[in-house]
């Protein structure tokens, strides 16, 4: 007796790769907005969906990796389109920018020193961060570069505290590592730091890294400037990049609260030392 191998109706191979799809959405939906409820873009979703479909995230961080993503983004929208319900913690798709420059709504900010401020190269990163109260919990403002230059008021109450500082947060990038010098060039006489992504936090992390052209202008100056190895500047030759946006969520959330508000004092036990080192951020080298 010969088996039947008539494939049952509605069951291809499209429709079996799609529920796969569904499912691993499902999944990355949960982990990104974990713990807490924490607000991610649409873009941060897709990288954590790669995270689910390609794991590379729990190989050993001493073998230095960007993968190639292992879903194309356009396979990501039709698959997030398809769901029939709303997906809880997506932030709702970014507005055209601004035709001016944003400005804070309490003027009474201008009128006190202001000891750290943070610049994001991602319009969609800084409203993230925004919409996690980051710039409550830290005390900072919250910018995109596209905000530049910043209005003189806000440099003006920086130049009143001594030892303010403006923080950077550019992709590992090209672009992004020529920022923090745009930036410097704005805020003469104040403190700017670059607080990443740069390729050796991406290779540390096994971020999903895009590849694209061959930059027009080599990162040489600005790279030297910001400290990079000869082997993070090949990286960035080859055309690779590697998103801000790339870093789940509550890392990215984590790691800058922690940048942004500077060394804490030494009050705490064994026990909550041990706990922060075991939640370091991408800006920690790995020391194994």
């Amino acid at each position: 007796m010969t088996a039947d191998r008539t494939p049952r109706p509605g069951v291809t191979g499209d429709s079996i790769r799609a529920r796969l799809l569904d499912r691993a959405l499902t999944t990355a939906i949960a982990r990104a907005g974990a713990p807490g409820r924490i607000r991610f873009t649409e873009r941060q979703l897709y990288y954590e969906m790669c995270r689910v479909l390609r794991p590379v995230h729990t190989v050993p961080r001493r073998v230095p990796l960007t993968p190639a993503p292992p879903l194309r983004y356009e396979r990501f929208e039709e698959t997030l389109r398809r769901r029939d319900e709303e997906t809880p913690g997506l932030l709702a798709p970014l507005p055209a920018a601004p035709s001016v420059p944003h400005r804070p709504a309490e003027p009474d900010l201008y009128d006190y020193g202001l000891p750290r401020l943070l610049v994001c190269q991602s319009r969609s990163v800084a409203r993230m961060l925004l919409a996690n109260d980051l710039h409550l919990e830290a005390a900072c403002p919250v910018f995109a570069a596209d905000d530049a230059p910043l209005d003189p008021r806000l440099v003006a109450g920086l130049g009143r505290v001594e030892g303010a500082t403006v923080h950077v947060l550019h992709d590992a990038s090209t672009a992004g590592i020529a920022l923090t010098a745009r930036v410097r060039a704005e805020v003469p006489g104040i403190r700017v730091a670059s607080m990443g992504l740069v390729p050796r936090h991406a290779t540390a992390l096994h971020l999903i890294s895009q590849r694209g052209p061959t930059p027009a202008t080599a990162p040489g100056p600005a790279g030297a400037a910001s400290g990079l190895e000869p082997r993070e500047l090949e990286w960035l030759a080859d055309g690779r990049t590697a998103e801000v946006e790339s870093v789940p969520p509550a890392r990215l959330l984590r790691t800058v609260l922690r940048m942004v508000r500077g060394p804490r004092a030494s009050s705490y036990s064994v026990w909550t030392g041990l706990r922060e080192l075991r939640t370091a951020g991408f800006m920690t080298w790995p020391s194994n």
